[in-house]
């Protein structure tokens, strides 16, 4: 682990980065790439989740490995961002949004919107979003959330949606393209209560019995699955399988069902400090925690912290709770004989990949030793 920071830490300082960064390894996102090509099922699509890979280059390098042009999206000024870069993407909501939301952005915004399928998941939003159909003289593409054992929202039942389809035809500029499906909660059942392979095997079972409600015509998005499932979908009903934070795996994505994916993107930002660390107030005290192995004898301080982020290197380096979180200056306690110096790199491994890739402006990219590019994020507004 340590040749491989101190590579990334040599690409760094030759490049002239000396401030806290995204770094994005190239080949190990190429690894990742390939083992979903290997395991996806056949049929299934993949979706891209813009929130997760919110970074154009990003996006364009993983879909044109990929081949696909559908992207799940979840916030309207980066549905826009997307819709612009990519005049062929198609997308869908994956979560419903207000209607304000919406008539905002179809009536200021200055992309195709005609190429976004919108998500509603109650009676209620389908009336509001047939009234606004009518009211800007627009057709509006929908699909409908379906509920396969989440519980966060959605239709509950196939005879509840069976009565959202029956309202349709009330609504004449509103067109149903099929469902979304979300079982984000199969991965973490307890094997008491059916294990997670039951619960993915329910979940699609449930899935199937909402699809039967659609008409032929509306089965165009037949969307299921996150980044932990994804894979594990073998003759499913669907037709797409959305996944994001999987071709970056951060820690929180560390599950069976990405098995040899590696992590590819890192924050890296430089030590200021190295310290034989004090805390405020009788020196007793401090010598008192560090014999009690509360608090450590060695330390230092980054540029920068208090990321979605765990500390992977120098191996060893911890947050310690005396101190807390920074978002200047953090404080990192170090073993006895970590040999870091200031100036040197430490490395984090973010939690999650969504508004963490977007927290440094621009993502550095690193392939054969070296930083070869810089590739913009999309901003947070």
């Amino acid at each position: 682990m340590s040749a491989y920071f101190s590579a990334l830490s040599a690409a760094l300082k030759s490049a002239g980065i000396f401030q806290p960064c995204l770094v994005l390894d190239l080949g190990r996102l190429d690894r990742n790439i390939a083992l979903v090509k290997d395991r996806l099922a056949p049929g299934l699509a993949v979706r891209l989740v813009d929130k997760s890979l919110a970074c154009p280059p990003l996006l364009a390098h993983i879909a044109k490995a990929l081949g696909t042009n559908h992207v799940m999206t979840f916030h309207p000024p980066i549905s826009e961002a997307v819709l612009k870069a990519f005049p062929d993407a198609d997308l869908l909501y994956g979560k419903p949004m207000p209607v304000g939301a919406a008539r905002a952005a179809l009536v200021n915004g200055e992309a195709d919107w005609s190429r976004v399928c919108w998500l509603i998941d109650t009676q209620d939003r389908l009336a509001e979003y047939g009234a606004l159909a009518d009211e800007l003289e627009i057709e509006l593409r929908i699909a409908f959330e379906i509920d396969v054992g989440l519980h966060r929202g959605g239709f509950a039942s196939p005879e509840a949606l069976s009565q959202a389809l029956s309202a349709l035809p009330s609504h004449k500029r509103l067109r149903c393209e099929g469902v979304m499906a979300y079982e984000a909660h199969s991965p973490h059942i307890p094997n008491l209560f059916g294990g997670p392979v039951k619960a993915l095997a329910k979940a699609s079972a449930q899935a199937t019995a909402f699809v039967a409600c659609l008409g032929a015509d509306q089965r165009r998005i037949l969307n299921i699955g996150g980044s932990k499932t994804a894979l594990l979908h073998h003759g499913s009903v669907a037709n797409e399988v959305s996944m994001g934070s999987a071709f970056v795996l951060p820690s929180d994505f560390d599950t069976p069902g990405l098995d040899g994916f590696q992590p590819a993107a890192f924050i890296a930002t430089p030590i200021l400090k190295v310290v034989a660390p004090m805390l405020p107030g009788p020196p007793a005290v401090t010598r008192l925690l560090q014999a009690l192995g509360r608090f450590p004898r060695k330390g230092c301080y980054l540029y920068g912290g208090k990321w979605m982020a765990e500390p992977v290197f120098p191996e060893g380096m911890q947050t310690n709770g005396l101190l807390g979180l920074s978002s200047n200056q953090q404080f990192m306690g170090l073993p006895a004989d970590a040999t870091a110096r200031p100036g040197d790199y430490a490395f984090l491994r973010p939690t999650q990949s969504e508004a963490v890739l977007q927290q440094f402006g621009s993502i550095a990219v690193f392939s054969g030793g070296r930083i070869i590019d810089r590739w913009p994020a999309l901003p947070m507004a």
